[in-house]
């Protein structure tokens, strides 16, 4: 096992070279973030959605576009807005009078890198539509279904502060989606730097394309390969069951708190992220530490508070982080 622990170890070395010059001609344009630069290229790495929260102006559109750019992808950004159809995102049947046949007509969602800009501004028909191309990688319009190119990602964002004319994400969907990032203000000196550069009238995006989307189905695969020892496996296991039995882990004070624990794609998911960012670190095996990394990003969304949690003025995350805090460490 340690010889083969050692191969896969050099397979990743070389295979993620291209990292460290993606994250650098990224970072080319945007400034600060790095938290949000590499839990996007998780969600790509690992073939899984991302639902990014965070107040205007902090480039998490322009963040997903100079991504896409550098990795030379097909890019779709949607306006999602009360009065949008699930027609306008996945195509139509046209009618030839010509002929008397229809014709397909594809929408916008028939791309590899899909911006769903305000996301919970979309009513429930739009939503289910998303939901089919997300989960089953395939839209049906009339009575053919149509498989979306690879890779697949759809980036969705929606805004903390602003309420009216929104609609709430069903939690179905919202367990869709392997990463919940919430983006915050950058420090003094980025805001600097961010002035500097970006305070200009004609701002002139170049991002060089670093690798195409055959090296990341690629990567995926030795991302799937990337070494997990089994009691890190029973390690993840148990904080996501922590989520739903705390009084199994001494942690009987959270019990009121927590409505709904995290669901079995919590595992799923919490297991391929923790490969996905050892595979962004360079390492070929998963540490108990890319668990804890990556952890609360799979779970905030995941675990649904009570109403007691909310009279104590106690959020998700203040849950998970207290299990992660108390879980024993393999």
């Amino acid at each position: 096992m340690v010889q083969s622990v050692e191969a896969i170890n050099e397979k990743v070395k070389k295979e993620s070279a291209f990292i460290s010059k993606l994250i650098e001609e990224i970072e080319t344009v945007i400034v600060g973030q790095r938290y949000l630069i590499e839990r996007l290229l998780v969600g790509i790495l690992a073939n899984g959605h991302i639902l990014i929260e965070g107040v205007p102006g902090l480039a998490k559109t322009l963040s997903v576009r100079v991504l896409a750019q550098s990795i030379d992808t097909k890019f779709q950004r949607l306006q999602f807005t009360p009065d949008l159809l699930p027609a306008d995102l996945l195509g139509t049947m046209i009618f030839n009078p010509k002929d008397g046949n229809f014709t397909v007509k594809k929408g916008p969602i028939f791309a590899n890198i899909i911006l769903a800009d305000e996301i919970n501004r979309a009513p429930a028909k739009v939503q289910s539509a998303l939901l089919e191309a997300m989960q089953e990688r395939q839209v049906t319009i009339g009575d053919t279904s149509f498989k979306l190119d690879e890779p697949f990602l759809v980036l969705a964002t929606q805004n903390p502060i602003e309420h009216e004319g929104t609609y709430p994400l069903p939690e179905a969907q919202v367990d869709r989606f392997m990463l919940k990032l919430n983006i915050d203000y950058p420090t003094k000196e980025e805001e600097f730097k961010i002035m500097k550069r970006m305070a200009v009238t004609d701002k002139k995006i170049v991002v060089r394309p670093i690798v195409g989307p055959h090296d990341i189905v690629k990567a995926r695969k030795v991302v799937d390969e990337v070494y997990i020892d089994e009691r890190i496996e029973r390690y993840i296991i148990d904080i996501v069951f922590a989520t739903r039995d705390p009084k199994a882990y001494r942690l009987g004070d959270l019990a009121p708190l927590i409505q709904y624990g995290a669901s079995p794609r919590a595992t799923i998911n919490l297991s391929i992220a923790a490969k996905a960012y050892a595979f962004l670190q360079g390492r070929g095996y998963v540490v108990p530490q890319d668990v804890k990394t990556i952890g609360l990003d799979v779970m905030r969304h995941r675990v649904i508070v009570s109403y007691e949690a909310e009279a104590e003025d106690k959020t998700s995350v203040d849950v998970v982080k207290r299990i992660f805090e108390e879980v024993k460490v393999p």
